[in-house]
């Protein structure tokens, strides 16, 4: 049923849009633009900024944009002196409390406070400067996140994200009038609360208020260091967002001029957390099954089910907060970044002959939580610091063009050998629903013998960007030794964004609801939606990047992780099976409740 649209005119030109359609978006609709700083796509209206303000014939005051309903007859302007002297003079009184210092800023030339000020050519200060007057504050304490008062503009966007996206409300605002600010619970520093290091507020700043803490020296000076031998690991979601940062489209897929580039960069060693990746898949689908039997055949009422999985370190910390008591509900694997770390210092230093004091890890990964992880005390149970430094995508972008590397001129590359084989499983770890999908083909194949019954592998059922999917498979005809599991209907959850992850959480404690497999990703659109993505992301971007991550699974030669031979390798080699001795002792652990405040 088509419905039926009303008549209004923009700027003295005659427009058709659908009933209830914002201002603002019907602006968009007929190719006018209308500067925003508090609205973002992800987000709810809030209104507060008033740089989206236009004018409505009839009405004494301006309109924000972003919050006014289009009605019949209404006749807009964007562009008249009142509307562009109002949003100029909003610019000049945000840039007068704003620490606009801009050459020595982490957003430099990403900034939606600059860009505006440079549209707007703010090139005189008609307000009193105030910036001398304020007491701002720097934090620098968390190994994941910035805060810088004194570039916040208070739109509230960061506000908005952790409550409505993440459920966590990390941060809040405080005080009010002059003394407005966003802060945190009693105004501790940011690791000292219920943050779960997304980094999901950065992806939304529209300023450089909130930025990851970065590692870029610290790596330079490890490059350099000859006595040092320099291991990097690219997580899937980097090869299909990295391009965005470097003068391509979202939704590229440059896996090979990311090899390149990072080659040129001088690491010693570019190998793939893909392989993890795969690893990831044995041990959890190992530990998934010898739950299951544990329930089934043994009837342990002990046993945790479902069991959730663990690669998300955004998703652990704040499980460790909000559900304790589901603790060893989560899989015992690290994430494919730790069990990498762990084997570098181990696996691959004893097989390349090197001391693993004189290697340094590097990993780059789209999080900005994957800091902390690293630095959480469960992760040195190589005898070192198993991932000494982590990237983001947008820190490698920044060292790439530091370098001087022409992105879109390199040649393609392959990975280094050893830890650098990967299938089409591991890549889709990057993408909300992969980690499920990519157990699902090897524990189905384990148990049965064939192949998932879906077309091409692709199990569709927990593919997408809806914030809650639920799947099942049945199990029939099962190989002798898993005759148990015959005419069992497993039952599979997958949530993105921590919001979704409280819905999934509190239906399994209220017992509303029956899984036996639940993946959780902390961000919205998984990891190719992290808080170190390019910026900006939005649910347009998210999904480019998605059909970009299957494209690449698609395409490659070995989609299933137990098919990978290096991985294989590897246990004949050295972890000899899964869930053994060794495998325990570097590439699973516990983690511990948290205080709520």
């Amino acid at each position: 049923m088509t419905t039926k649209k009303i008549n209004i005119s923009i700027n003295g030109f005659p427009a058709q849009v659908k009933p209830g359609i914002t201002i603002l978006d019907a602006a968009s609709d007929n190719g006018i633009i209308i500067p925003t700083l508090c609205y973002h796509k992800d987000l709810c209206v809030a209104g507060n900024c008033r740089v989206c303000v236009v004018e409505v014939a009839g009405q004494k005051r301006l309109s924000a944009a972003c919050a006014t309903p289009c009605e019949e007859g209404m006749e807009i302007l964007t562009n008249s002196l009142k509307v562009r002297n109002s949003r100029k003079h909003i610019i000049e009184l945000l840039l007068s409390e704003h620490n606009a210092d801009c050459t020595k800023c982490y957003r430099n030339g990403n900034c939606e406070l600059q860009e505006l000020a440079s549209e707007y050519k703010i090139m005189t200060q008609d307000f009193i400067e105030l910036l001398p007057y304020k007491t701002y504050s720097v934090d620098m304490y968390s190994p994941s996140i910035i805060k810088d008062d004194s570039k916040c503009i208070r739109c509230q966007r960061c506000v908005r994200t952790c409550a409505e996206l993440q459920g966590v409300n990390a941060l809040t605002v405080a005080h009010k009038g002059d003394h407005m600010k966003i802060s945190t619970f009693m105004e501790k520093a940011m690791n000292a609360v219920v943050c779960t290091n997304c980094g999901q507020c950065i992806n939304h700043c529209p300023t450089g208020a909130l930025v990851e803490k970065n590692y870029i020296e610290e790596v330079w000076e490890a490059i350099a260091n000859p006595s040092k031998h320099v291991v990097v690991q690219t997580a899937p979601a980097v090869r299909i967002g990295l391009g965005e940062e470097l003068g391509f489209e979202p939704g590229s897929r440059n896996t090979g001029k990311m090899v390149s580039a990072l080659k040129r960069l001088g690491f010693d060693s570019v190998l793939d957390t893909d392989f993890t990746a795969d690893l990831t898949i044995i041990e959890e689908g190992t530990e998934l099954l010898t739950r299951l039997k544990k329930a089934l055949v043994d009837k342990d009422a002990d046993v945790k089910l479902p069991m959730a999985t663990s690669c998300s370190p955004g998703w652990i910390k704040y499980i460790e907060h909000m559900y304790p008591e589901y603790l060893d509900n989560l899989s015992t694997c690290k994430s494919p970044q730790q069990m990498f770390g762990a084997l570098v210092k181990t696996y691959y230093a004893k097989a390349r002959n090197l001391e693993p004091d004189k290697i340094v890890s590097v990993s780059i990964m789209p999080c900005t939580a994957k800091k902390f992880e690293a630095n959480r005390p469960e992760m040195f149970d190589s005898g070192y610091r198993d991932v000494d430094y982590v990237l983001t995508t947008r820190e490698l972008a920044i060292m790439i063009k530091q370098a001087g590397i022409n992105f879109k001129a390199l040649e393609e590359s392959k990975f280094d050998r050893l830890m650098g084989e990967s299938t089409g499983a591991g890549v889709i770890f990057g993408a909300t629903g992969g980690v499920m999908e990519a157990a699902l083909r090897t524990a189905y194949e384990i148990v049965t013998g064939r192949e998932v019954p879906f077309k091409n592998l692709e199990i569709a059922p927990v593919r997408g960007m809806e914030g809650v999917r639920e799947a099942s498979i049945k199990i029939e005809n099962p190989k002798p030794e898993w005759k148990f599991l015959d005419g069992v209907e497993l039952k599979c959850a997958v949530a993105h964004g921590l919001v979704n992850a409280k819905t999934v959480m509190d239906s399994v404690k209220k017992g509303t609801a029956s899984y036996h497999f639940i993946e959780i990703m902390a961000c919205p659109g998984g990891c190719l939606g992290g808080g170190g993505q390019p910026i900006p992301t939005s649910p347009e971007i998210r999904q480019k990047r998605a059909e970009a991550i299957y494209a690449e699974d698609s395409h490659m030669q070995i989609r299933k992780s137990h098919e990978n031979p290096e991985v294989q390798k590897l246990y004949r080699d050295f972890l000899k099976e899964p869930l053994g001795e060794i495998s325990h002792k570097l590439l699973h652990t516990k983690y511990l409740p948290r205080e709520r405040f």
